[in-house]
């Protein structure tokens, strides 16, 4: 077969409409994206947990306790452990899921930081508890990226939007059961065991029980096209095919076959044109947009302990403004594929320096929950419109290691942040911190609406060409 047999396996999964087997690969997909979401905002709900029991003292935290002297300890410490292990998980292993193929690369990497998690619930002192944070981080980092790829070759284009919205809604569903485990658990310790060990332990159970469930998932038929597996990337898509037209009937005519992708995929391509703009404005973007996402995400019940209230109301509140997580995507979903994806990207920025900054001044629960649940959609909004654009902006030889490369400046700046945030948070108070963060959304929508190309509705293939 020649390389144009790589643009009509593109044209034959484009043309399909929507139908339960293409949701059911989603949905799939997206039962890890679960216990990746679980483990990613471990960080803010188990913290004062951790701070309870010791680990975040000067003894317990070891070489780590070194942060204190830039007047950076505690929980900045967790922050960092995670981000920089995410941070190593893009950067350095992005590349894994275009050399090995994204299911192969989706199912270890769950392995690898369920593994990783469930190590660290039985640390005795804040260095095990930072140091088995990092090394699972390496492995959420090569998922995230794995989970981005894996979506957008297997949905059709005109669905891609809608897709990456209801595979963060089925995500971040495990946002609010995390909040409502951490506000029953952490604070208490049933059975003579502190409660953010059983947090941690039941995310690491549930991790493995889902990797069974996804083993049905095929591997990406534009991925083996790009390495010249031709009969098995025709069998895959054969057989989607064949589950659609059963559902829906006769399917529409494949459009013309797309122009084949030439060359072996390297880092160095990053660097031509057309991807080299791309790779900065989304480098820019990814550094800045962290700071305003994890810089509320991951500091809620601390930022609420900031304003005065206990640790268990802190909680409690932060589990009902975690209950807007799922609701961000869901109703995503009506705009998804209908707005151009640099625009829904800025105005989600924009939201989120605005209520972000209108959190930080409320005292009345009411108000407080409130912009906290505006604040919290605006994010759900920008995560999962960004996670769509950076996918579609580069080509299947070089889609996963480009969109860990620049997904990657986010994972430094959010370790970065956990140092950052505790610094605005300890010199300045928790206006401080939104003051701070409405400025890093400035640079994103300069960034996005002001350079990024537009994508809504067109082929993988076109927007690389």
């Amino acid at each position: 077969m020649t390389e144009t047999s790589a643009g009509a396996i593109a044209a034959r999964l484009d043309r399909l409409p929507s139908a339960r087997h293409v949701w059911w690969l989603v949905t799939l997909i997206s039962l890890g994206h679960c216990f990746e979401v679980y483990d990613l905002f471990l960080t803010a709900y188990i913290a004062p947990g951790l701070a309870k029991a010791g680990m975040f003292t000067a003894e317990s935290l070891g070489p780590f306790s070194v942060l204190a002297q830039f007047g950076v300890a505690g929980i900045g410490t967790f922050v960092f452990a995670l981000f920089a292990g995410l941070f190593v998980g893009t950067i350095i292993f992005g590349y894994v899921p275009d050399r090995y193929g994204r299911r192969t690369i989706f199912t270890y990497s769950l392995l690898w930081y369920s593994a990783c998690t469930a190590v660290m619930a039985f640390q005795t002192n804040g260095f095990g508890v930072d140091l088995w944070r990092f090394l699972a981080g390496i492995g959420i980092g090569v998922e995230l990226v794995t989970i981005d790829t894996f979506v957008s070759e297997l949905v059709p284009r005109l669905l891609r939007g809608k897709a990456f919205a209801f595979n963060q809604f089925i995500g971040f569903c495990m946002v609010p059961l995390l909040a409502l485990l951490a506000w029953l658990l952490v604070p208490e310790q049933p059975f003579g065991i502190d409660g953010w060990r059983i947090v941690v332990i039941l995310g690491s159970i549930g991790a493995i029980f889902v990797w069974f469930l996804r083993r049905p998932i095929p591997e990406s038929p534009r991925w083996l096209a790009r390495h010249g597996r031709f009969t098995e990337a025709d069998h895959v898509t054969t057989a989607i095919e064949n589950r659609v037209s059963a559902e829906v009937g006769h399917l529409p005519t494949p459009g013309p076959a797309l122009i084949g992708e030439e060359g072996e995929g390297t880092f160095a391509e990053i660097w031509q044109p057309p991807y080299t703009k791309r790779a900065i404005i989304l480098s820019v973007f990814n550094f800045f947009q962290t700071f305003g996402y994890y810089g509320f995400a991951a500091w809620v019940p601390t930022l609420l302990i900031a304003k005065g209230i206990n640790i268990t109301t802190s909680l409690q509140y932060a589990f009902i403004i975690a209950i807007a997580n799922p609701v961000g995507p869901l109703l995503g979903t009506l705009v998804a594929d209908r707005m151009e994806r640099k625009w829904q990207i800025s105005l989600a920025a924009i939201g989120i320096a605005v209520f972000g900054l209108a959190f930080s001044s409320q005292t009345n629960p009411v108000t407080l929950i409130l912009f906290g649940v505006l604040l919290t959609l605006c994010n759900n909004w920008l995560s999962f419109a960004f996670h769509n654009y950076q996918a579609e902006l580069f080509p299947t030889r070089i889609r996963s290691r480009a969109v860990g490369f620049v997904y990657g400046w986010s994972r430094l700046s959010a370790a970065l942040s956990g140092l950052v945030i505790a610094f605005f948070l300890g010199h300045g108070g928790t206006q401080a911190v939104f003051i701070f963060i409405a400025f890093a959304m400035a640079i994103v929508v300069i960034s996005i609406g002001g350079f990024g190309p537009r994508t809504r509705g067109l082929a993988l293939e076109a927007i690389s060409a």
